[in-house]
């Protein structure tokens, strides 16, 4: 069953009941069918400088609020890469029935690559923006003294009584602020509207084991892992001053272009690891002219 709730200034927002969970959405537009993907921590309203303008291209632009973030719910329960590849599997399902490009942004990329994989028969391709290589960081990705410092971390995060203290901590406004600072180039670009985007959801009941069990996760297959399976075309947009993905893990989809994938990498120059919202007249041609020229 699907429900409307109050318009925003430029979409409305769905809910959709998956496995008895609210899952939020929007749809924008008529025609090829878009999907997008947010990363950790963001939601719909991450994507608002990108859905009226690929609509008004001649698009039918859906995006979705993962469960565990903006307004879905915060379910419970052990996340990972595959309950959200699986989530988006079944929208697509009810809510799309064709051929969709899948866009993401960080681990919202790493997801519309494993679809791309996993599931071809409902990607025409996909479009991955500052791709993380993977949920969580796995050990040998990490120096040895990092490596202690981030399970001490990890252990912090995941105790009933230091976890909530460490939220509190990370979720305050001049604490995101202050983040958004390190990842976006353009410090204009960081709003007080963007800062309550990441903040209001983090206020929600369950918010907290949310972030544990996502920090503690799988990190999922990595785009090494990925790659060589991959049929479907790809355009990559890489923010070329992201200290979070360095645009140095580009590499890995030019080795698979050279190995004949269809791999179009686009660096976005003086832009961090959200250009699709830090720079978006830059993005939004790159994605929609790589859309008309596949399809």
């Amino acid at each position: 069953m699907t429900t409307t709730s109050q318009a925003t200034t430029t979409f409305e927002k769905l809910f959709w009941n998956w496995k008895d969970y609210k899952i939020q959405y929007t749809v924008m537009g008529t025609g090829q069918p878009l999907v997008l993907i947010h990363g950790f921590g963001a939601s719909i309203g991450h994507w608002k400088k990108n859905i009226p303008v690929l609509a008004d291209a001649g698009y039918q632009v859906f995006a979705i609020d993962l469960l565990g973030f903006g307004g879905s719910d915060k379910a419970p329960i052990e996340y990972s890469v595959d309950l959200w590849v699986e989530l988006l599997k079944d929208f697509w399902q009810e809510h799309i029935k064709h051929k969709a490009v899948f866009i993401g942004n960080s681990v919202g990329a790493l997801i519309s690559l494993t679809i791309a994989v996993e599931h071809p028969e409902i990607t025409s391709g996909a479009v991955l923006i500052n791709a993380a290589g993977g949920l969580s960081h796995r050990p040998n990705e990490l120096n040895p003294p990092l490596r202690f410092v981030m399970g001490s971390f990890n252990k912090l995060v995941s105790h009933p009584i230091t976890g909530k203290f460490v939220f509190n901590n990370i979720r305050r406004k001049s604490q995101i602020k202050r983040t958004l600072y390190q990842v976006y180039r353009d410090r204009n670009a960081v709003t007080d509207e963007l800062v309550d985007m990441l903040y209001e959801p983090s206020c929600d009941e369950g918010a907290q084991k949310v972030f544990a069990s996502i920090l503690t996760a799988p990190p999922g297959d990595s785009p090494e892992e990925l790659l060589p399976k991959v049929e479907r075309p790809l355009l990559v947009i890489w923010g070329a001053d992201d200290p979070w993905t360095p645009i140095t893990g580009a590499k890995v989809y030019e080795q698979a272009r050279e190995n004949g994938k269809d791999i179009k990498i686009v660096p976005i120059p003086g832009a961090g690891h959200c250009p699709h919202d830090e720079v978006p007249d830059l993005v939004n041609p790159e994605i929609i002219d790589w859309v008309m020229g596949n399809w």
